[in-house]
């Protein structure tokens, strides 16, 4: 059995760092990762260069010092958006990704699309400039089964987007079907992002014996059969398949309310985690590739040039069952098993 394992510095390609206090707490438990792709659905959500620029310089600042960090900014792309705008960020180097988000599909969405002819404009000079268009890919028809509207948004939205607009680079975030997976391995110039704790619950851990909001998310955990063609992509060595955490922070008292909120908190041991995934699927060789070099690959970047070390010990890792944000409390997500990998910086 292997007993460390030595790769190249982790990226996160999707990543919500939040603002503010939560900002404050949660960065610092990201701070040894390469590079991160920031989400910007904050409120409000950042939607020009400008902000873009501003945010960027406040996740700065809320840092340790001496981190290895970078993070990539994102655009919350609206149907206002304005193109010119985005090509000045991209160029300006502001800018890694533009994120659509369908209007009402997720936490801070209200802001999102809603008729994509009108985006139209934008996508197509993105495409032109090889810009990544970040998708959170649900449909919001109340008509269609939570459990269905990636699938249906496949076949509604991305598709006929991607036809219309081609050379359009697209990633498929935090992917969580079948379908969906097969649709990335059809396609070009398309990637995906899974999270970690999409590979370890389906939606029994959610509902069976009593309602666990700390595994809500969305997109929501699908069916086993969905979860393990999630784990065959990501130990597959496909490099179309790359890690996105999604590690999205909430208080807790949002999370166990009446009407709580979507996201697992990942941040402090997803890369552990991930690490069990892979050793039980035999494909430890390939976690560098699916952490630090797929994702770099798509978005026309080098590795980092530097190491981390990965070591199983007899006694599980630990980390916080809960981090505080303020006055809040934020629960860190519990995989239901131990996970007796480490990490070692070489740095």
């Amino acid at each position: 059995m292997n007993t460390k394992l030595r790769i190249r510095r982790p990226d996160d390609w999707h990543l919500h760092l939040r603002d503010r206090e939560m900002l404050a707490a949660v960065a610092p438990w990201s701070a040894g990762l390469g590079r991160a792709i920031i989400m910007p659905n904050l409120v409000p959500p950042v939607v020009t260069g400008a902000e873009a620029a501003a945010y960027r310089d406040r996740i700065l600042a809320a840092l340790p010092e001496n981190v290895t960090l970078r993070p990539l900014m994102t655009l919350y792309l609206t149907e206002a958006t304005d193109p010119a705008d985005v090509l000045a960020a991209h160029a300006q180097g502001i800018i890694a990704a533009v994120k659509l988000y369908p209007a009402g599909a997720t936490t801070n969405s209200a802001s999102g699309v809603r008729d994509f002819d009108r985006v139209r404009p934008v996508l197509e000079a993105m495409a032109g400039a090889g810009i990544p268009l970040c998708v959170h890919g649900e449909v919001t028809d109340p008509e269609v089964d939570i459990f269905d509207r990636e699938a249906v948004f496949i076949d509604r939205v991305l598709d006929p987007v991607r036809r219309t607009t081609p050379g359009l680079r697209v990633v498929m975030e935090h992917v969580t079907t079948a379908d969906g997976v097969a649709y990335v391995r059809a396609g070009d110039d398309i990637g995906a992002t899974i999270t970690t704790h999409h590979l370890v619950i389906n939606r029994n851990h959610i509902l069976v014996g009593g309602i666990r909001p700390h595994y809500y998310c969305l997109p929501v955990a699908k069916r086993e059969n969905h979860r393990l063609a999630l784990v065959e992509a990501a130990t597959s060595g496909d490099p179309r398949f790359f890690t996105g955490t999604d590690s999205a922070p909430h208080p807790d008292r949002a999370k166990e309310s009446a009407c709580g909120c979507a996201g697992c908190f990942t941040a402090p041991n997803w890369l552990q985690i991930c690490a069990h995934v892979f050793e039980q699927a035999g494909a430890l060789d390939r976690l560098e590739g699916f952490t630090s070099l797929h994702g770099a690959a798509f978005y026309g970047l080098d590795p980092n040039p530097d190491h981390i070390s990965l070591v199983r010990r007899d006694q599980p890792a630990r980390w916080p069952e809960r981090i505080t944000a303020g006055g809040e409390t934020v629960t860190v997500f519990d995989p239901g098993f131990p996970v007796h990998w480490h990490i070692e910086d070489d740095a």
